[in-house]
């Protein structure tokens, strides 16, 4: 990723921020720079808070999520057009929603806030998914954000029920002679039932076609998605998945999560419920879902635990980073931003760290993981989905790189926490999103904070 003179200026869309002082790779503070005159965006209405942001890497067009609005702006933040997505009459305990059946839940005038945008550039057209109606997504094209198409007919066009941004996330896979796909992963809510928290959709080449967001293989017994039990929720009643960042790289498809579990403290007999970050692999063209690993991440610097994740960006190591890592500089690396502690999800800690990984030595982790459970060695590891302990099969097999799972021995967990390498750490104002590029071989992050400031 290079940082453009239009890519510098979205950066201070969501909010105004200032350039914090700066700090050397010895640790000595440099002079603040002075201030520069930041070109700003405010939306059209009081309730137009901004969700998401997107860029187009061909134009520079900067595509803006907001309540009830879609925003096209150019790259110095010119409004080029707008597209209203609401509000309209709705209630969110409607399911299927009322233009599909009759719903008795009286009606209300509802903002549509947006929980996801992407650009699919092979089709040349914007996803658009909102809040209202269980999560309907709009299809727009990308010039004039004319509508191409809203599914709306079929339950896999309703993708997730919760209605804050920052809820579901999605990944495109492109191909050159098939449709593409989307990963879907969302929180649900308490409505398991309703919605998978993580599946593979059909992207279609028509944007009204009867196919689009159906799931890329679903039979009677098999399909391409991963529910949470109803068991689970008796042993966590408020047990969610949330999807912090979502990326694909080789042959997988990565999604970074925060999910609560009960733990006993050493030296107690009762459990109480923490927070953990893990981060979840699926093989692109695995459609059973066979291929499902998770991993706790974590970070610790001086004795003091990072646990809970609060951003990530996927970006490579470049030369000199790469030197002090030992790996090669177009290897990617996993920058993150962790709180202090593992209990407090919703009130974070101020205190926070800049942690890299790189994504070979988790990938390696998974692999001997995989290897070790094919031998027959020790259970499945995850909680949440099998509830009960799984003991794990042995298969005579040989498990690489890219191995992408069987119809056993799956899903899988990893039990020990893959620990990131701390490279800042800000006690005050919890760093709280992180973007990342290289230049000129050096590895440049921009971290935002609590307060809206930007560090460089």
């Amino acid at each position: 990723l290079t940082m453009s003179p239009a890519m510098w200026k979205w950066t201070c869309l969501v909010s105004h921020l200032l350039l914090s002082t700066t700090v050397s790779p010895l640790g000595r503070q440099q002079p603040p720079h002075p201030k520069r005159p930041f070109i700003t965006f405010t939306g059209e209405q009081a309730e137009g808070n901004f969700n998401h942001l997107v860029v187009d890497e061909r134009t520079g067009h900067i595509y803006l999520g907001a309540v009830n609005r879609i925003y096209k702006l150019s790259s110095d933040l010119k409004v080029l057009v707008t597209h209203e997505t609401g509000p309209d009459d709705d209630n969110p305990k409607c399911y299927p929603p009322r233009i599909v059946q009759t719903c008795n839940e009286p009606l209300t005038p509802t903002n549509n806030i947006n929980k996801m945008l992407l650009i699919d550039y092979k089709e040349n057209r914007l996803i658009a998914c909102g809040s209202l109606y269980q999560g309907i997504c709009k299809l727009l094209r990308l010039d004039d954000l004319f509508k191409l198409g809203e599914p709306f007919h079929k339950k896999e066009h309703y993708l997730s029920g919760v209605n804050e941004s920052g809820s579901v996330f999605g990944v495109i896979v492109s191909y050159s002679n098939m449709d593409d796909k989307l990963f879907i992963a969302t929180a649900v809510d308490g409505k398991p039932e309703y919605f998978p928290t993580i599946s593979s959709r059909k992207l279609t080449k028509n944007s009204e076609a009867d196919g689009m967001f159906a799931y890329v293989f679903h039979d009677e017994f098999v399909a391409s998605m991963i529910k949470i039990p109803s068991d689970t929720f008796t042993i966590i009643p408020d047990f969610d998945i949330y999807y912090i960042y979502g990326f694909s790289s080789g042959n997988f498809v990565y999604f970074l999560t925060l999910q609560p579990e009960m733990i006993s403290p050493p030296g107690s007999t009762t459990k109480e419920q923490v927070y953990t970050s893990k981060l979840v692999r699926l093989c692109k063209e695995d459609t059973a879902f066979n291929s499902y690993v998770e991993v706790p991440i974590g970070c610790e610097k001086n004795g003091v635990e990072y646990r809970l994740l609060q951003a990530a960006y996927l970006s490579k190591a470049g030369a000199i980073l790469a030197k002090s890592l030992g790996v090669g500089p177009e290897d990617d690396i996993l920058f993150t931003v962790f709180s202090k502690g593992q209990k407090r999800k919703m009130k974070s800690l101020d205190e926070s760290a800049l942690c890299i990984f790189v994504l070979k030595n988790i990938n390696d982790r998974i692999k001997d993981r995989l290897q070790s459970c094919y031998r027959g060695e020790g259970t499945l590891d995850l909680a949440w989905l099998k509830v009960k302990d799984i003991p794990c099969s042995s298969a005579l097999l040989t498990i690489d790189d890219n191995f992408c799972g069987l119809d056993m021995n799956a899903p899988l967990g990893v039990s020990s926490m893959v620990r990131g390498l701390p490279i800042f750490t800000e006690d005050g104002d919890r760093m709280t999103s992180v973007i990342a590029y290289v230049y000129k071989n050096h590895s440049l992050a921009f971290v935002g904070t609590k307060s809206g400031k930007l560090k460089k």
